[in-house]
C-alpha cells in the first residue's frame, strides 16, 4: 500500500533540502527520504579525530554560490564570512611567494614585485574586472528560467561593450586569455586553478571543460568571492534542514531509496541507525511528482532508463582532499611573512601554470603528480568557532587540503587504502616542498595516540556518497544557459531539471546549474513543480 504525497524527493542532500523548503512553504505534502543517519549529503561537518573536539568540513569546503536570494527566501541563519587575504603562492625553489591582500593593495603590488611579477599587478586587476563584468551579466540568471546562449552573450556583451570578454571565456580555452594577459608562471597557474577544482583537464583544454568550471568559480553573488560559513559547512545544510522542517516538511533519515516507477511510486528499505544491518521490509511513497538528489548515474540504476537525465555527461572526479589537525600554522621559507596572513585565504602550492600542465600529463600517463598541485584552506583562522576552546587555547590550527590533477583512474584496479596513503604522502610531500619545516611534525594525535589527518579519495566518494567516479559535480559541468538549438518547451526544461520521465526532475549537482554547495539546483526543481501545478 502506498501513500500519495504531492512530492517524494530522493537525497537529503543541501540541494534535496533546499527543494523541500520551497515546496513545503508553498503548501505542499513533501517527504525527503535520505540514505544516511544525517541529511547534508557532502556538506557536513563531523568530529573526524576521535575524542578531538574539531568539527571539520569532511567533503566541501567554501561558500560563494549559495544566492543571498535563497538564504533570504528561506530564513536561513547562516553567517558567511569572507577572508581578508585572496591567496598566498610560494615561488618554487625560493624564500619569496605571491601575497593577494584585498585590503592592501600597495602590500599586493609590493608583493607582485617580489616575484619580478611588476607588470602582472595591473594585469590582475584588469583580468578580475572582466570576470565581475561575466558575473554581473550571468549570476543573476541562475535562479531564472535558463536563458538561450544567444540571450546569454547579448547580456555579456551589453555590460562589456563588446564581445571580447564572451570570445575569451566561452568560446575559447580560458589558458589563452590567461596566457595573454600574464607574464610570470606562478601568477597564470594561481589564475587558472580555479578552471581546476575537481576538473581534469590541460590548461588549453579544448574540450572547454576547464573554462566552465572557471566560471562557476568568478561568477557567486556577482563578486566571485568565497566565504567560509561560521561553524563549518555542517551549518549550511542544518539551516536548510531546519527550514525544510519549519515549513512543513517530513525528513525521514536511514532510508535506502531502491526503485523510482514511472507512475511516481518510490520504493525503499529502511533500518535502525543502532542496527544498520537490520534492513525492514520494503516500503512504498506515491507522489505526483520525485525530485532527484541523486546524480544522473545513480537515477539511472533507480528508473532503469539510460541517459535519464538527457543534457547530462559522464566524467570522473579528480581530486583528493586531506584534512589536518595541527598544533599551531607551519613556519614559511618567507620568514618575513606572518603565517596567519598566509594560511589568511588560500595557500597555493606547487600550482604554477607550468607546473599544472605538467601535472595533468603525468596524471593522463597513471602517475601521481610529483610534485602534487594543492591548495590549503584554513578555516580555524577565519572560524574559531570549530574548534573547542581548549583547542582554540593551545593555539591550534586546521587545514584543509584539496590537490588537483588526481583522477580517478588511478585507483582503477588498485586497493583504495594504498592509495589513500599514497596519495596522502603527496600531498605532505607537496607541502613539505614549500614550508620551512615538516607538516607531519605539527600535526596533533587523536585519544588513540593517532596523527590528527584524514583523507577522502575519489573512491571513498564512489563509496560513502555514491558520486559517480567520485565526481564532487555529479558529472561534467554545463554552461549556466542552454543552447539556442535546446528544447524548452516544458517547465522543467526551462529551468534546466528535466529527465526522459514526465514527474521526475532532478534537483541535485546533475541539473544544468548544479555543482558547488549553491542549493540553485534545488531551488529550481522547486519552481518547476511550482510551474507545472499552475
Amino acid at each position: 500500500m502506498s501513500t500519495q504525497l504531492d512530492v517524494v524527493i530522493v537525497g537529503g542532500g543541501h540541494n534535496g533540502l533546499t527543494a523541500a523548503a520551497y515546496l513545503a512553504k508553498a503548501g505542499l505534502s513533501v517527504t525527503v527520504l535520505e540514505r544516511l543517519s544525517t541529511f547534508g549529503g557532502a556538506a557536513v561537518s563531523t568530529k573526524s579525530f576521535a575524542g578531538v573536539d574539531a568539527k571539520l568540513s569532511r567533503y566541501s569546503y567554501l561558500v560563494s554560490l549559495l544566492p543571498k536570494q535563497i538564504i533570504e527566501d528561506l530564513g536561513l541563519d547562516l553567517k558567511l564570512a569572507p577572508r581578508r587575504y585572496s591567496s598566498y603562492t610560494p615561488l618554487p625553489g625560493s624564500d619569496k611567494g605571491l601575497l593577494v591582500d584585498n585590503h592592501d593593495r600597495v602590500n599586493t603590488q609590493s608583493s607582485f614585485d617580489s616575484i619580478d611579477a611588476h607588470n602582472d599587478a595591473k594585469a590582475w586587476g584588469e583580468f578580475y574586472q572582466k570576470t565581475t563584468t561575466l558575473a554581473k551579466a550571468l549570476f543573476p540568471t541562475v535562479l531564472e528560467p535558463l536563458m538561450t546562449r544567444t540571450e546569454a552573450k547579448k547580456r555579456v556583451e551589453v555590460l562589456a561593450g563588446s564581445d571580447q570578454i564572451w570570445d575569451e571565456f566561452i568560446e575559447k580555452p580560458v589558458g589563452q586569455v590567461i596566457e595573454e594577459s600574464f607574464q610570470s608562471d606562478l601568477v597564470r597557474g594561481v589564475v587558472l586553478t580555479d578552471g581546476m577544482i575537481g576538473t581534469f583537464g590541460s590548461n588549453l583544454d579544448s574540450n572547454l571543460d576547464v573554462n566552465k568550471c572557471f566560471l562557476y568559480h568568478v561568477i557567486g553573488n556577482e563578486t566571485g568571492e568565497w566565504a567560509i560559513p561560521i561553524g563549518g559547512m555542517g551549518q549550511v545544510s542544518d539551516g536548510l534542514r531546519k527550514a525544510a522542517l519549519e515549513a512543513g516538511a517530513t525528513l525521514l533519515s536511514d532510508c535506502d531509496v531502491r526503485a523510482i516507477a514511472s507512475d511516481g511510486t518510490v520504493s525503499y528499505t529502511s533500518h535502525s541507525p543502532e542496527h544498520a544491518d537490520e534492513v525492514l521490509d520494503a516500503q512504498h511513497l506515491r507522489a505526483k511528482f520525485v525530485l532527484a538528489n541523486v546524480s544522473p548515474s545513480e537515477l539511472e540504476k533507480l528508473t532503469g532508463i539510460k541517459d535519464v537525465v538527457p543534457h547530462a555527461k559522464k566524467a570522473d572526479g579528480a581530486q583528493v582532499k586531506v584534512n589536518l589537525l595541527l598544533k599551531r600554522l607551519p613556519k614559511l621559507k618567507d620568514q618575513s611573512l606572518d603565517p596567519v596572513a598566509a594560511f589568511g585565504g588560500t595557500f597555493h602550492i606547487n600550482e604554477t601554470y607550468n607546473q599544472l600542465q605538467t601535472a595533468f600529463e603525468q596524471a593522463s600517463r597513471g602517475e601521481i603528480p610529483n610534485p602534487l598541485p594543492c591548495e590549503i584552506y584554513c578555516h580555524s583562522l577565519t572560524d574559531p568557532s570549530i574548534l573547542s576552546k581548549e583547542l582554540q587555547n593551545q593555539g591550534a590550527q586546521t587545514l584543509t587540503v584539496f590537490a588537483l590533477h588526481t583522477p580517478h583512474s588511478l585507483l582503477a584496479g588498485k586497493d583504495n587504502d594504498e592509495m589513500r596513503e599514497a596519495l596522502t604522502r603527496a600531498v605532505l610531500d607537496s607541502l613539505n616542498s614549500v614550508l620551512a619545516e615538516p607538516i607531519e611534525d605539527l600535526l596533533m594525535l587523536d585519544e588513540n595516540g593517532k596523527p590528527c589527518i584524514e583523507a577522502k579519495t575519489t573512491q571513498d566518494l564512489v563509496e560513502d556518497l555514491r558520486l559517480p567516479g567520485g565526481n564532487i559535480f555529479h558529472g561534467a559541468l554545463e554552461w549556466p544557459f542552454a543552447e539556442d538549438g535546446d528544447d524548452l518547451s516544458t517547465a522543467a526544461q526551462r529551468w534546466g531539471v528535466a529527465t526522459k520521465q514526465e514527474n521526475l526532475l532532478v534537483c541535485g549537482s546533475g541539473a544544468r546549474r548544479g555543482g558547488a554547495v549553491s542549493g540553485i539546483a534545488g531551488h529550481n526543481a522547486a519552481m518547476a513543480v511550482l510551474e507545472l501545478l499552475g
